[in-house]
């Protein structure tokens, strides 16, 4: 699966850095993901980092 971070949307909030820190990271106090293709075995909490995000910025495709 892949994902993206919208950062025009981002309000910096880290949710889905503290969610899922091996896909997500702040830069410049915007969330972006580390690498577009996020690792099988932290699928699951990469999905709640972006159900969890306030402002819907994560965009994940399968």
């Amino acid at each position: 699966m892949k994902v993206t971070v919208d950062e025009e949307t981002c309000i910096g909030c880290e949710v889905c850095v503290d969610t899922c820190p091996e896909v997500f990271e702040m830069v410049d106090d915007k969330a972006r993901a580390k690498a577009n293709e996020v690792p099988k075995d932290v699928a699951e909490s990469c999905r709640e980092a972006a159900e969890n995000c306030p402002v819907e910025a994560i965009q994940i495709e399968d």
